[in-house]
């Protein structure tokens, strides 16, 4: 029998210094959704308007989704867009920072990573096949890229 436990770690003997983490990620889609991406033409609405505003929240409620993530102050958050048409690739960069006791990485990956679900969600009525499967839709490659923590 495997025992679980869990605990939120003490931070408390430590200070509060900048700290700021950037998060990267991609969502393949077909070519023919990327321009319909690219020309604003998606039904539900302004794609990339939609991942960052998602992006945005989420980092704004990590702790309430990572159940162990401390709460921490947002100071600012930015989500960019890099489309790869050629690649049908969709990147996410999210760079978020605070002044705080520990670091942001959970805030910037779980922005990527609901930036990326946000876009699926937004296109996936175009990347079904036949069978009603997503063959080409595929997320991947989200990690953290950057830490800083300024003494």
């Amino acid at each position: 029998m495997v025992s679980a436990k869990a605990a939120m770690v003490d931070i408390g003997d430590k200070r509060d210094v900048t700290r700021i983490a950037k998060a990267v990620g991609q969502i393949r889609l077909r070519r023919e959704t990327i321009d319909r991406v690219l020309e604003n033409r998606v039904e539900k609405g302004d794609v990339l308007t939609n991942a960052k505003l998602a992006a945005i929240s989420a980092i704004k409620k990590t702790p309430e989704i990572i159940l162990l993530a401390h709460p921490i102050p947002i100071l600012a958050a930015n989500v960019n867009f890099n489309v790869d048409r050629e690649r049908s690739l969709i990147w996410v960069e999210v760079e978020v920072k605070s002044v705080a006791k520990t670091g942001v990485e959970m805030e910037a990956l779980t922005g990527v990573a609901t930036a990326l679900l946000s876009i699926f969600d937004l296109c996936k009525q175009y990347e079904k096949d036949e069978k009603g499967e997503y063959p080409t839709a595929e997320i991947s490659g989200i990690k953290v890229i950057q830490k800083i923590k300024e003494e």
